[in-house]
This record gives C-alpha cells, structure tokens and sequence, in this order.
C-alpha cells in the first residue's frame, strides 16, 4: 500500500522564496549586539520589527536598527505592534513605507486590548482591506478561527499568523486543532505568531503543517538568546522534517518494535 505523505513547498512570501522557515523579532534584546548575535544565530531571513518602538531612520540622533540588519542580508517585517485600532494600523504601514523606500511588505497587527494583547479581529480585517487596496503585502497576525483565516486570504493577505498562544507567554501551542484546521484550508502560508516558549513548541507548530513559525519573545528572554535562537532554527527544521516523513498512528496498545514470525524459542 502507498503511504501518501505531505507535498514539500519551498516558503514563497511576495514572489520570494526562503530557505529558513524561522522569522524573528528585534525587541527585548540587552542590545544591539545580542540581538544582531542572536538573529545571525537563528539562520533566520525574515525579520521583524515594531514601527513605532524602532528607529529605522526617523529618530537621527538614535541608533539604526538598520545598522545591524542590513536589508541586502535580511527581509525586513516591519510590524503594527502597539496599533489598538485599523487607523493607527493603516498609518504605521504607510510609515514604514516611507521610510524603507516605498517596501511594501508588512506584518498587520491590530489589538484588542493591552492586557491580553489578542487580536481585534474587526478592526484587522478592515485594516487589512485598506491595505491591500493600496498595493501592501500584508502579513496578518489573527486569533485561531478557520473562517477569519479565510476571509483575510479572501481579501488578499498573502500569509494568515494565527497565535498559537496569547503574545509573549510563552505557553505554547494550546489550540493543535484551530491551526490544523486553518492549515488544512489555506492557499497561502499559515505561520504561527505568538505563543511559542522553547523549541519543542516550534517543532509541534511545524508538525501542524505550518509553513513557518515567527518568534521573540522566546529567543530574546532566555537566559542564553544566542544558544535559544540556533536551538529554534533546528527546532524548525526537524519539526518540518517530521511533518513531510508523516508520524506513525497513534494507538491505545503496544506493539512491537520486531517482528515475531520465524523466530526461534
């Protein structure tokens, strides 16, 4: 019998193709050299970065993240971290468009509230829509429901990040089923964003079938970010690995591991 096992499908956002699976952030570090240290370590190619937390040129007298993130090295995410409503979303896009020379690749996020910090799925979609419609790539962080994934790919976003868990908890993947679901019906990449804690957590969200996972919080707050960030690039690749090789069923008995027929007692 033929065992049919995943399709393999390079990571293509905006007509690019990525090698590494990993997308990082650039918040929380001590400083510039570790972050520029750990992002070198994450083999990551794709990296983010909150707008209005950043200075990528407006702020002269400051330190340029740009210095340490060449955009010739890296894809550069700039983020609407922070943004509670589709306007200051809309505005902060428009922003980093400036000053990137008219880069039109984003992450939108718009949030709910500042204690859990989940999405405002109301006000994404509508940002979302501007965005588009105005010649943005938009990357969209979401809750977890299969139907709004599908409508924001509807509309046009080119890669759907639903939270494996809420941002910054690091609890991991808590709703398996939700980003399965959403995986199963998607046409665009699905990345989990937010929730992730330790590499194992990036191994499951790969195993989902995800196409990517994008990270921070979990690098930069480990007691070794350098040493996390290379143990999350091999999380990501053996997650992946495992997804196309196909698990073994689960089952509710033993089994052994070699065969009894023709054995001598």
């Amino acid at each position: 019998m033929t065992v049919q096992t995943p399709e393999d499908r390079p990571l293509t956002i905006a007509g690019k193709t990525y090698q590494s699976r990993l997308l990082v952030g650039t918040g929380k570090y001590r400083d510039f050299d570790q972050a520029q240290a750990a992002i070198g370590e994450s083999g990551a190619q794709m990296v983010t970065m909150a707008v209005r937390r950043t200075n990528l040129g407006q702020n002269p007298g400051e330190p340029n993240l740009l210095d340490i993130l060449p955009p010739e090295k890296y894809t550069l995410l700039p983020n609407t971290a922070g943004c509670y409503t589709a306007k200051d979303a809309i505005r902060t896009c428009k922003l980093a468009r400036e000053l990137l020379d008219g880069h039109n690749l984003v992450k939108l996020e718009v949030l709910g509230d500042e204690k859990t910090l989940y999405p405002d799925v109301t006000e994404t979609l509508k940002a979302a829509e501007t965005l588009i419609a105005d010649g943005f790539d938009v990357m969209v962080y979401t809750n977890d429901d299969p139907l709004i994934a599908r409508r924001l790919e509807a509309l046009g976003c080119i890669a759907v990040m639903p939270l494996g868990a809420p941002i910054g908890s690091g609890l991991g993947i808590q709703n398996r089923y939700n980003i399965r679901a959403i995986v199963e019906n998607a046409s665009v990449p699905v990345l989990v964003d937010a929730g992730v804690g330790t590499a194992s957590d990036a191994s499951v969200a790969m195993e989902l079938g995800c196409d990517g996972v994008l990270m921070n919080t979990a690098i930069a707050e480990a007691k070794d970010p350098v040493r996390m960030a290379r143990a999350m690039r091999y999380a990501v690749e053996a997650g992946r690995e495992a997804y196309l090789a196909g698990r073994m069923p689960k089952k509710a008995y033993a089994s052994a591991s070699s065969p009894l027929d023709g054995t001598f007692f």
